[in-house]
């Protein structure tokens, strides 16, 4: 599979929360954890479960980061 995102951050997964369409899955790339949204249907594709490794793809022009 070919993609132009050019982010590609590989983690652990550490949670899949289903909703009624729309997953929520928690992946840990190592010092910090990304949350993405995703369809129940990708989910399963996917075969993302919690200790699955994991690719989290990031595209975006601009990305907001928050610091305490």
């Amino acid at each position: 599979m070919k993609i132009s995102a050019r982010n590609v951050i590989k983690g652990t997964v550490l949670e899949v929360v289903k909703g009624a369409t729309t997953a929520h899955v928690r992946i840990d790339v190592g010092n910090a954890v990304i949350t993405s949204a995703i369809t129940n249907e990708a989910v399963e594709d996917l075969k993302l479960a919690p200790g699955k490794t994991a690719y989290a793809v990031v595209k975006a022009s601009d990305v907001m980061i928050g610091v305490d």
